[in-house]
């Protein structure tokens, strides 16, 4: 006995789960088209499993707020209204600026240098012109900033606003230029932090969220 290493089980994702999964993936790249109707017997027909699973992940993506149901017909991807769009940055702003006062004074030089390689990522897909893994790793420089925060509960909520913004579309949010322009920006942020200047990281952060606004509120979907 004491030769046995117990190891991990490995759960398998239920049918569920994997439906959920792929419908969700879907919709954060921008492969199901604003107009496309969504139906239980279609994606059924798609997944080749029972409607059960397929129904269940439509109920929770509607409940996430990335689709809605409409009567009788089925379900279509969530449009943002400008009012919601105003909320999402609004909180963003609150949220985020308030981690960066915290990381202003605390943040180590092993977290300095994991932001810094999101950067050279992020650096390679604009190389690339790949929209979709930059706004992927626009999403992860936020959320890593707020990790090293202790922000859990304001992590949760900013993952929740973010993927709205994604339903919008990865060629408008990262219209030509953009993604050189959100690399300096994240540049910047890092640079002020690394001086430990709370007030500079502070107004690098919020000049980085503005240009961001101004591109989500010009959007018309």
């Amino acid at each position: 006995m004491s030769d046995f290493k117990l190891k991990p089980i490995q759960k398998k994702k239920t049918s569920k789960e994997l439906v959920y999964d792929e419908l969700k993936n879907a919709i954060l790249h921008g492969a199901i088209s604003p107009d496309e109707l969504l139906t239980e017997i279609s994606l059924s027909e798609t997944f080749n499993v029972s409607r059960t699973p397929i129904r269940e992940s439509l109920a929770e993506l509607t409940k996430e707020g990335l689709l809605v149901h409409v009567q009788r017909k089925g379900f279509k991807i969530r449009q943002i209204s400008d009012n919601e769009k105003e909320q999402i940055i609004y909180l963003r702003k609150s949220m985020e600026q308030e981690c960066i006062r915290k990381l202003a004074s605390s943040i180590r030089d092993d977290q300095i240098h994991e932001l810094e390689e999101i950067l050279i990522e992020q650096e390679d897909a604009a190389k690339q012109n790949d929209r979709v893994r930059n706004i992927e790793l626009d999403q992860m420089f936020h959320k890593t900033l707020l990790e090293f925060a202790e922000q859990n509960m304001f992590k949760k909520i900013f993952l929740d606003l973010y993927n709205l913004t994604r339903v919008i579309g990865h060629e408008a949010l990262m219209k030509k230029g953009r993604m050189e322009e959100v690399i300096e920006e994240h540049r910047a942020i890092i640079d002020a932090l690394k001086e430990h200047d709370e007030e500079l990281a502070v107004n690098k952060l919020l000049f980085h969220l503005s240009n961001t606004e101004v591109i989500v509120n010009n959007i018309k979907q």
